[in-house]
């Protein structure tokens, strides 16, 4: 692990950390993270029991989410 990290320094020593987040993900694996704690937020479990009703649980706090997301989202306009 520590050979591991110290070759992944060097790798973004060497091209630059943007060029190494977009070859190795990180970008989005890191966005990934932030949406599941944002929905671990809205309660760590699900209270329905039969599946269906699981996603369906699950479907709404995703639509809740993507209203929250939108509302924080700028509208711009161009001047002219």
């Amino acid at each position: 692990m520590f050979m591991e990290s110290m070759g992944t320094c060097a790798w973004i020593t060497h091209f630059g950390r943007t060029i190494w987040r977009r070859w190795s993900g990180y970008h989005r694996r890191s966005r990934v993270e932030t949406r599941m704690h944002c929905v671990k937020l809205l309660g760590q479990r699900l209270a329905a029991r039969d599946f269906d009703r699981q996603v369906a649980e699950f479907q709404l706090r995703v639509a809740v989410l993507n209203g929250f997301t939108a509302l924080g989202i700028p509208v711009t306009e161009v001047l002219g």
